[in-house]
């Protein structure tokens, strides 16, 4: 398993959250962190999972194909635990 942080803008919608999680669910795999802000006209999310290597850059392209998704920066390395 591959510790991985996706780092992303978007643009603020209602269903916007959920629809990031769906790349991740349909996978069976639960984040070990997601955090989300709103900043000004944009969000900030951040989530940090655990994922086979082969998935790192599928899940990558799904979120990158999510619509509002304006940028996205994957991170490779340990996923800090909370605290």
């Amino acid at each position: 398993m591959l510790a991985v942080r996706y780092l992303l803008r978007a643009e603020p919608s209602p269903g916007l959250l959920p629809r990031l999680l769906q790349p991740l669910a349909k996978r069976d795999v639960t984040p070990e962190r997601f955090r989300a802000a709103r900043e000004g006209e944009a969000m900030r999310v951040e989530i940090a999972v655990a994922v086979p290597e082969g998935m790192v850059h599928l899940v990558a392209g799904n979120l990158r194909s999510v619509i509002g998704v304006t940028r996205l920066e994957v991170e490779h390395g340990r996923v800090r635990p909370l605290g």
